[in-house]
């Protein structure tokens, strides 16, 4: 099987349903620590953590990095010494294995 973070996104536009919470769960399993599913199984979210606000917005450049070269865009939040990066699919309403694909590779950084 090929790892997550040699995929890539494939374009979403709806029409399909989201990952069930079974399926969204294989697909975690495959990410690194500190990676969970919020509550309405919708998204998955993991606080990074860092030494200064310099290196926190190395990193937030990185993950927009990954974005547009996947076509795939996560939530940010930002502030001094972390970033919190969710993933969700707008389109559908829910986790796809895109969202699963950038996670991985924020991972990969």
């Amino acid at each position: 099987m090929t790892d997550l973070s040699d995929r890539h996104c494939k374009p979403c536009e709806g029409g399909v349903e989201p990952l069930s919470a079974a399926d969204a769960q294989k697909w975690l399993d495959q990410l690194a620590d500190g990676w969970s599913i919020d509550e309405n199984g919708k998204e998955i979210r993991r606080d990074f953590e860092f030494n200064g606000f310099y290196k926190t917005m190395a990193f937030v450049n990185a993950v927009a990095w990954i974005a547009n070269s996947q076509g795939h865009h996560p939530d940010l939040e930002v502030g001094y010494g972390h970033c919190l990066v969710r993933y969700t699919t707008h389109a559908i309403g829910g986790l796809s294995e895109n969202d699963f694909i950038c996670a991985a590779r924020v991972d990969a950084l």
